[in-house]
């Protein structure tokens, strides 16, 4: 068994994935005011950014960021879900 590298986080993003292969870096990096996690489904917060990054198009050559960050954030439509 080959065991994959880890992916490398990209600058400006707080996380990295292997998905099919591929590594997607996405998030927004760093921490809330409050020295939180910037992520919390279920909030004001998440149902905007589900309301804006569900307008966004299906990117052509899956893995991409839009579709790992819609699913840290439990977006269902443009409605986050605890």
């Amino acid at each position: 068994m080959v065991v994959a590298k880890k992916c490398k986080v990209h600058k400006g993003k707080r996380f990295a994935k292997r998905v099919g292969g591929k590594c997607v870096s996405y998030g927004q990096a760093g921490k809330a005011k409050s020295g939180g996690d910037r992520i919390r489904p279920g909030t004001k917060k998440a149902d905007a950014y589900c309301a804006r990054s569900a307008k966004i198009k299906k990117c052509k050559n899956p893995p991409c960021a839009n579709t790992e960050s819609r699913r840290k954030w439990k977006c269902r439509g443009s409605k986050s879900m605890r």
